[in-house]
């Protein structure tokens, strides 16, 4: 078994990534187990790097808040603000702070700007995106920022009498955002104003201004650039995913947490569909994010089971959807230590490499006869690969050890 194990390692390369597809993705996932881990952040940095210079890869997606996400794209394309500035207000979880993130920004203007600071023509031109929705697990943001602003961009291009309503009107429902953004609601619903006579108005004219948006296509792309309708649609999917999602934290019913987590990866999805047809795009968010069958979890003691985000879009797109777990060997400053011999990552741990590329499908070939073990974790930061989904994962990247940030 271990020679069968030892055939399925190849080189951590973007080439190597490739001969593992039948083709070219519009969209290459790549999961990690853990968050907040540098070293895990710096081999996502160098695959983007190869993936732009040997695949034509021109965008990476992180798993962070969307409308924040457009003032680092403005950084990178533009120069729009300063690399600190960028980092504090585009990406969110507080994941601005991580030396890895950093550099990778950093890269991509430079990347953009070129050594003659001649920058790019703007089909070459690196470009980044967060796909998450504006969401913490404690709470969701006000939807007043998305909804304005698509508003906004409708008011300008389109005539007055087609507007569903007046910019005073949603700034009347909307009322204070801290009614929104209440960590409390999460807790207890009773608290939320989702399931308000105000949410229902703004839930019906949000829905209006997105048909609407799309009503108007031929004249807005006629009058204003594309880029333009591209965040305009994005303002319209955050919107109305934010209503939804706010709806449903003033649920009763035990359905409520399957219905949040489900919701919030719908929003990832619609995000993730709509950067598919820009081009080739290196997607990066947690493994049970980007998986292909059923993501489960428990939450206060409940289990939890939804289509995740990969789930939805591989549905949607077939073989140009793919995805490369991570699995990780021990992560020892959060008491992660050697895995069991019989598990997946005991298994590739026995490999001498540090970083090999798995495999997975001549992987669950090799396992068959004798399925191995789930791992169990010890701290709650980190998910283990389950392994009844080696068929369903189109590569593994394991890390041997993961070292403190």
């Amino acid at each position: 078994m271990a020679t069968d194990v030892k055939d399925t390692a190849h080189a951590v390369e973007a080439a190597a990534v490739m001969r593992l597809l039948p083709a070219r993705p519009r969209l290459l996932a790549l999961g990690e187990p853990t968050h907040g881990e540098d070293a895990l952040l710096d081999l996502r940095n160098e695959l983007f790097r190869q993936l732009v210079e040997q695949e034509d890869y021109r965008t990476i997606a992180i798993e962070s808040d969307c409308m924040m996400g457009l003032v680092v794209d403005d950084y990178v394309t533009s120069g729009t603000g300063t690399l600190d500035e960028v980092m504090e207000q585009g990406i969110s979880h507080g994941w601005g702070a991580s030396a890895a993130n950093r550099e990778l920004v950093r890269w991509m203007r430079a990347h953009n700007v070129r050594a003659d600071n001649d920058g790019r023509p703007a089909s070459e031109r690196l470009r980044f995106a967060g796909f998450d929705g504006p969401l913490e697990i404690t709470h969701a943001a006000s939807p007043r920022r998305a909804i304005a602003a698509l508003h906004s961009y409708l008011a300008a291009r389109v005539d007055a009498d087609l507007l569903p309503c007046t910019a005073d009107t949603l700034d009347r429902l909307l009322g204070a955002d801290d009614r929104w953004t209440d960590p409390a609601v999460m807790m207890d619903p009773s608290q939320s104003v989702g399931q308000s006579a105000e949410a229902g108005q703004l839930r019906l004219l949000a829905d209006d201004l997105v048909a609407l948006l799309d009503q108007q296509t031929p004249h807005l792309l006629a009058t204003a650039s594309r880029e333009h309708w591209d965040r305009a649609r994005l303002y319209g999917r955050t919107a109305t995913g934010l209503l939804r999602y706010h709806h449903w934290m003033a649920d009763t019913s035990t359905a409520r947490m399957t219905r949040l987590v489900g919701t919030r990866d719908q929003m990832m999805a619609h995000n993730l569909l709509a950067l598919a047809e820009r081009g080739p795009a290196l997607v990066h968010a947690q493994n049970a994010h980007l998986q292909r069958p059923k993501s489960s979890m428990r939450m206060g003691g409940v289990p939890l089971e939804w289509w995740s985000a990969g789930a939805l879009v591989s549905a949607r797109l077939g073989q140009e959807y793919a995805f490369v777990a991570t699995a990780l060997g021990t992560i020892r400053h959060q008491g992660v230590d050697t895995p069991p011999p019989d598990t997946v990552e005991g298994l590739l741990y026995a490999l001498p490499e540090d970083r090999r590329l798995i495999d997975a499908p001549r992987l669950a070939s090799a396992l068959a006869d004798i399925p191995p073990a789930p791992r169990v974790s010890p701290w709650f930061g980190y998910a283990p690969l389950h392994p009844g989904h080696l068929a369903d994962i189109d590569g593994i990247v394991f890390v041997k050890d993961v070292p403190q940030s």
